[in-house]
């Protein structure tokens, strides 16, 4: 998967559209967790220096993607129970406020994301677009610095959601209605419905995936939460 000329690689940079083809490839699930990322494999593949892939490797730690220790291979980020348990936390409380302020807003992408889900055919394309809709649930805020909130954290939920979807029947049959009642809420709710709705949501994902053979192996509540 050599890199290709990108009219905006001036901008980005050759690292930057080598880490975006190795992040493609982690939340595709062609990279699973665990797997050793060799400078001088992915150099290869991508046709680019050792140089650029160890900066692009460095972006998607910075990300939560990869892990990486002094003198020993870089590896895709295999989620701990601690991971999951913070990513829950945090996630619940910036979506409740996320789904709060979008209540009552424009719903037209968020019903177009959910249109496409009833499409997908794999479990990668159905957690891109699980993706994809909270990215437009978060752009309807408006609220810049709530974005960048998620952004921060978006990459490591893709992740999260790969661990609980794949070969998960449930979730290819409630991805559909569980977000077309998102879009209920966010129509017909006042926030303090709609907040409720995106707890209530994420509490399902989070039992679901500790519910599993090698989930994380914690009660179903996570600390700090009555």
């Amino acid at each position: 998967m050599p890199v290709p000329a990108d009219p905006q690689a001036s901008r980005k940079g050759v690292a930057g559209q080598a880490a975006d083809h190795l992040r493609a490839a982690v939340l595709s699930g062609e990279l699973p967790a665990g797997t050793p990322l060799r400078e001088p494999d992915l150099a290869a593949k991508l046709g680019v220096g050792r140089g650029t892939v160890h900066e692009a490797l460095g972006l998607l730690e910075r990300e939560g993607l990869v892990v990486s220790e002094l003198h020993r291979v870089a590896e895709v980020r295999e989620l701990t129970p601690q991971d999951v348990e913070e990513l829950y936390t945090l996630r619940v409380a910036l979506d409740v406020l996320a789904m709060r302020t979008a209540a009552g807003k424009d719903t037209a992408a968020l019903e177009a994301v959910v249109e496409k889900m009833r499409h997908a055919r794999t479990d990668a394309e159905r957690v891109a677009l699980d993706i994809e809709f909270h990215d437009a649930v978060y752009a309807a805020t408006g609220h810049r610095r709530l974005v960048e909130a998620w952004r921060a954290i978006r990459s490591q939920v893709h992740l999260f959601l790969l661990a609980r979807a794949v070969g998960d029947a449930a979730y290819r049959d409630l991805l559909v209605p569980e977000h077309a009642a998102l879009v209920a809420v966010l129509n017909g709710g006042g926030a303090d419905e709609a907040g409720q709705a995106a707890e209530d949501h994420l509490r399902g994902s989070y039992a679901k995936l500790v519910d599993r053979p090698g989930g994380t192996g914690r009660s179903r509540e996570p600390a700090g939460r009555p």
